[in-house]
């Protein structure tokens, strides 16, 4: 099993850490022919109108757009944001993924940024993380196939539809890696639901 990280924009290099950290063999996906070589894929956090510029213009976002439909995505902030079927920018190209709608930077812009503790529900458990925001999209609205399996307060910040997950927040910079466990856990299931 081996996961890609969309290496665009952002803090891709942190997220490849993440993944050979759990001894996942991960590879930066730099050209849309590289998809064929993974089972997953990491959608890094970073500026989402950029992102979105950049996957039009290098043909990624029809490739991410495939690639979806046959295996799993893991989006993180900005990922989030292009993820949701809906967002309150209308620079962004949704990918369609995950039936949230989003508000970009919904909690505030740098100065606001900073580590905020979560509950995350795993495998029937829940764990708290501290885990950091840095120009955090806000979910306002969540559709009816979507679990919720992470909060922070009331707000949900982690989310999962299908084979699909995405956080408003930057696991790449704490110290847990336990979204990342599940994420992976997800490409294994789906490998072996789709072997048959």
């Amino acid at each position: 099993m081996t996961v890609g990280v969309l290496a665009l924009q952002g803090n891709y290099e942190k997220h490849l850490e993440k993944l050979e950290s759990l001894d996942c063999p991960a590879v930066l996906i730099k050209y849309p022919n590289q998809l064929s070589q993974v089972d997953g894929l990491v959608l890094p956090g970073g500026e989402s109108t950029c992102m979105t510029l950049l996957m039009e213009k290098t043909g990624f976002h029809t490739a991410v757009s495939k690639f979806a439909k046959e295996k799993p995505i893991f989006g993180t902030c900005a990922g989030l944001v292009l993820m949701a079927s809906e967002s309150n920018d209308s620079r962004i190209a949704s990918l369609n993924l995950i039936d949230v709608t989003v508000d970009r930077n919904g909690y505030g812009r740098q100065v606001h940024s900073g580590i905020h503790p979560v509950e995350l529900k795993l495998n029937g458990h829940t764990i708290s993380e501290s885990s950091m925001f840095i120009r955090a999209p806000k979910i306002t609205r969540i559709g009816g196939n979507v679990e919720i399996i992470g909060k922070m307060g009331m707000d949900p910040v982690a989310v999962r539809q299908d084979h699909h997950l995405a956080s408003c927040f930057h696991p790449e910079m704490s110290q847990d890696s336990n979204i990342y466990s599940l994420f992976l856990e997800m490409i294994h299931s789906h490998c072996l639901a789709n072997a048959v």
